[in-house]
């Protein structure tokens, strides 16, 4: 019984993974022949997720998303390298981590766990979230979650760069373990570690009431998202035209 119970639990996540990429790919398909629409339904189902990981190591907003809209270009250039049908979202990821990383290595910025500490500035204001309360009615709730959620940015920000991505990919986005370490290209078992050492940190400054807000943390939407979108797709639009020109010019029968 535990056995069954347990294959019923996988289950279900496979098959929603299987079903997204063969959606992924059938949209990959409609791409390679110059199809802008289908690349910004690509870009809209992951948008939040890459800009979050940009966001996660650059701890800067318009960074992240200038992060986000080169990597959609880059991965337009490759979209022949891509084999498939599965990965694509962990193909997509791992493309942003580089872009990412890049512009971090030219800070000339490396930070380590043993610059992390609790010194002034850092844990007084994170600790601030055991004493707001939420039990006040609407609008003034929605004024201390609001608050509540800067604080846990805040505090998310503060962690080291390794154990950041790591966690924000697990706690904010939902990952996987597996897929995690997919798109960090790092062990499942470093996965696990950093997960748990950054999840055990902000439980002991934040409580356990900050894991509540993770799904609303660093969201993007809205004018952000739209703003990436027709960006890369004014940039992408020769390319796109160019492949249209040539998806017509191989017609069925046509000598090649």
């Amino acid at each position: 019984m535990t056995m069954m119970r347990k294959d019923a639990q996988t289950a279900a996540p496979r098959a929603e993974a299987d079903a997204a990429a063969e959606a992924d790919a059938r949209l990959i398909a409609r791409v390679r022949a110059g199809d802008a629409v289908a690349f910004e339904l690509i870009m809209r189902r992951y948008n939040q997720r890459l800009f979050r990981m940009a966001r996660s190591i650059l701890r800067n907003e318009p960074e992240a998303e200038d992060v986000v809209q080169e990597s959609y270009v880059r991965a337009y250039e490759k979209i022949d390298d891509f084999i498939g049908p599965a990965g694509f979202s962990a193909w997509l990821g791992r493309i942003v981590v580089n872009e990412a990383l890049g512009r971090l290595r030219t800070r000339g910025r490396v930070i380590s766990l043993d610059d992390y500490g609790d010194g002034p500035g850092n844990g007084a204001d994170i600790r601030r979230i055991e004493t707001i309360k939420t039990q006040q009615p609407d609008p003034e709730r929605l004024a201390v979650n609001s608050e509540l959620r800067r604080l846990l940015e805040n505090a998310i920000d503060a962690l080291p760069d390794d154990f950041r991505v790591v966690f924000v990919l697990r706690a904010v986005e939902g990952l996987s373990v597996v897929e995690t370490a997919e798109y960090l290209s790092i062990r499942p078992e470093t996965v696990k570690t950093r997960f748990h050492r950054a999840r055990r940190h902000l439980q002991d400054n934040l409580g356990a009431q900050f894991e509540t807000l993770m799904p609303s943390t660093f969201a993007f939407a809205g004018e952000h998202c739209d703003r990436i979108v027709a960006a890369v797709l004014e940039r992408l639009e020769p390319s796109f035209a160019a492949a249209r020109r040539d998806q017509a010019a191989v017609k069925p029968g046509s000598p090649q």
